[in-house]
């Protein structure tokens, strides 16, 4: 029996002829990693698809969980949109409010689109913002000026004291939503609004050296005639990989709890862990389901992870990313069998403390691990949490 104060996941899933994640050429992101060229997943792109993934445990769809929008474009959108919509207000008020809280709410760059970052905001946030510019916009419906005044007032003055967003915490649970108390979020315009991250996600990456093949492909045009040119109407190629990835995801479970319950962290024992019970639950599925993708209309990238080991224990995370270093075959049960040796090793010099269990399609062995299917496996990850002890 051990206490969950880190949950860690270690996932291979296998890809074939896809462009999961692609860099600024359009190439696969790729990386070396024991002298060996791997192709990589970026931890972006896999907390991306997670959080928007739609099926049954989608983030959404756990009850009393607020989820949060990031956008340039907040103020516009989602603030003062509804209000232009209304009428009654001059366009110069909502101008001069639209302004004052977009350099307020996302700093000096906040006068253009181009100059704003895209933020995280919770929909108690959002709410709450379109509550305060409704009521300035009321009060002051003819006097561009008064507005602004009073939009800048609600604001604080000094850099960090950002009076909105201390009243966002206040009166708020789970401020920055869902997306903000899981993957954390940086408020340049007001460092105090920052919320760390409680889940922490590594790039995966293939555990054998790259596969990449330029895949060359042509455009029939359907009304082309038979004495025009036979040719293509276009050609072109793009790139496609295929690989078995190992991904490594670590849930600070007291971290998720204080972002979760607004207790402190050192509470966590304490506080009500059932929320974070449920959240744990749904990542588990979604991390073993949702594929990440580009290209999806034509490599239809979608597969279910191989393996799925999760660890529940008190001491420092450690990645078992070092299985691979030396690559290995591209195969599930190598890379299986990599993986055991490599954590048996561990346990050899670090002593066994976590307690775990597995979720594979091939046999395995795991030093003292029970097999489970998916549901088994996200079930018994939540009761840890939720219990306090695993």
């Amino acid at each position: 029996m051990t206490t969950p104060r880190f949950l860690q996941i270690h996932a291979l899933h296998s890809y074939p002829a896809a462009l999961l994640n692609r860099d600024d050429s359009g190439l696969a992101k790729r990386m070396p990693f024991g002298g060996a060229v791997r192709t990589r997943i970026s931890s972006q792109c896999l907390k991306r698809h997670w959080r928007v993934a739609e099926d049954e445990y989608a983030i959404h769809n756990i009850p009393d969980a607020a989820a949060a929008i990031r956008s340039r474009n907040i103020v516009e959108q989602k603030v003062m949109q509804p209000i232009r919509e209304a009428g009654g207000i001059a366009e110069d008020v909502l101008d001069a409010v639209n302004s004052a809280f977009n350099v307020h709410v996302y700093g000096s760059g906040g006068t253009s689109e181009s100059g704003r970052q895209p933020l995280l905001l919770g929909f108690p946030e959002v709410g709450y913002l379109q509550e305060k510019a409704a009521e300035i916009c009321a009060a002051h419906a003819d006097d561009a000026a008064g507005a602004k005044a009073s939009a800048d007032a609600l604001f604080g003055k000094r850099q960090g004291e950002s009076a909105n967003f201390r009243a966002f915490r206040e009166s708020a649970r789970l401020p920055g939503g869902l997306e903000g108390a899981l993957f954390g979020r940086m408020v340049t315009s007001d460092p105090a609004a920052n919320i760390d991250a409680a889940v922490h996600v590594a790039h995966a990456f293939t555990v054998h050296p790259e596969e990449s093949e330029s895949d060359y492909f042509s455009v029939v045009d359907d009304l082309q005639t038979e004495d025009e040119d036979p040719g293509a109407a276009h050609i072109g190629d793009m790139e496609l990989t295929a690989g078995l990835f190992y991904g490594y995801v670590v849930v600070d479970v007291p971290g998720l709890i204080s972002n979760l319950e607004g207790c402190k962290a050192e509470d966590w024992e304490s506080a009500d862990r059932s929320l974070a019970a449920r959240v744990v639950e749904h990542l588990a599925h979604l991390i073993a389901t949702v594929s990440p993708g580009a290209k999806r209309g034509s490599t239809a990238p979608y597969a279910y992870a191989d393996l799925m080991l999760i660890e529940a224990g008190k001491r420092q995370p450690r990645s078992l990313a070092n299985a691979f270093r030396k690559p290995a075959k591209a195969q599930v049960e190598d890379a299986t069998e990599r993986l055991s040796c490599h954590l048996e090793k561990l346990d050899n010099a670090y002593g066994a403390a976590e307690t775990r269990g597995v979720m594979c399609l091939e046999d395995c062995e795991i030093p003292g691990t029970p097999r489970l299917n998916l549901d088994a496996l996200a079930s018994w990850a939540a009761e840890t949490v939720r219990n306090g002890e695993a």
